[in-house]
């Protein structure tokens, strides 16, 4: 039997009635707004304006530096070895969250989320108690000729670490919601694993992976606490990005330091245009396949 609604309630006034004052909506709207500009946007023109204080000359001039562009490289390709492999572990790590009972399941997610837990100062020290000299396995690494703490392999490692989160932690809620039962479906029907990734898996989590690679690669290449831990700070070798800013802002070069901040605003930025971009370009594309569905339904002759 259908519930009825009293009139009352949807009656002009009482709709009038249930909504915010006029007043009380200004007031949210311009304190989250005066929020965002304090936060955000000051910061953000605060780094242009000192990057471009002694015009665009000096500003061009920081990135003529050596141990500038090779920041900028280091910077890269880090972020282009974490990403990925966080992009692996994530896949495979929130495929056997949601579409598998296994013992030590609990364990697993709590591994997940331990590095959102523990401070990136205390995981770079682990990795260094770890893989420094004296370390558990140092002496190993050094009798075979493969340096890891302060060297590129122990920035990537700490890197890892303290981004490897983010794709699993985005991906997860999404097959979760998709549920089993279309890949279910698909094992009785002799499909092959990568079938079933590549066609039902993949498309249904498509967003939730978009979104973790991003905040992935914007976490890889503004990382700071663990990287300093296990970089050393050798100028040429194992400096990134926001390890120059730092030397270069003690060294009262500001103009320099806001000039590799503001490189790095920039990536930020170019970041969430591409993201922007790709999702209007999905969005598009799915709105003309349902279109197309539909006039190919209504063409269909009548049976």
């Amino acid at each position: 039997m259908a519930k009825t609604v009293h009139p009352r309630l949807l009656s002009p006034g009482f709709s009038r009635a249930m909504q915010d004052p006029k007043w009380a909506r200004r007031l949210l709207c311009g304190t989250a707004l005066l929020f965002l500009a304090l936060l955000l946007l000051v910061p953000l023109a605060a780094v242009f304006t000192e990057a471009l204080r002694k015009g665009w000359g000096a500003f061009f001039e920081s990135f003529n530096n050596p141990d500038a562009r090779y920041a900028i490289y280091l910077t890269l390709l880090v972020a282009g070895i974490s990403v990925p492999l966080n992009l692996v572990f994530g896949l495979a790590a929130s495929w056997a969250v949601t579409k598998h009972d296994f013992p030590g399941k609990s364990l697993l997610i709590t591994l997940i989320d331990l590095p959102f837990s523990v401070s990136p100062v205390v995981s770079g020290l682990i990795l260094v108690l770890v893989f420094g000299v004296h370390g558990w396995f140092g002496s190993f690494f050094n009798s075979i000729g493969l340096q890891v703490i302060f060297a590129v392999p122990g920035i990537v490692l700490a890197t890892v670490f303290v981004t490897f989160p983010f794709v699993a932690r985005e991906i997860i809620p999404a097959m979760e919601a998709a549920g089993r039962d279309e890949e279910q479906a698909a094992i009785m029907l002799g499909a092959s694993w990568w079938q079933i990734l590549h066609r039902i898996t993949l498309p249904n989590v498509r967003w939730a992976l978009l979104y973790g690679v991003l905040l992935c690669n914007a976490r890889a290449m503004g990382e700071f606490g663990a990287v300093s831990v296990v970089s050393g700070h050798i100028r040429g070798e194992t400096n990134t990005v926001p390890l120059h800013v730092e030397i270069l802002y003690n060294e009262y070069n500001f103009v320099a330091a806001f000039a590799m901040a503001s490189l790095l605003a920039v990536l930020a930025l170019l970041t969430l245009v591409a993201k922007t971009a790709l999702e209007w370009r999905i969005q598009h594309l799915e709105k003309e396949a349902v279109t197309e569905r539909t006039r190919h339904r209504e063409n269909e002759p009548a049976a």
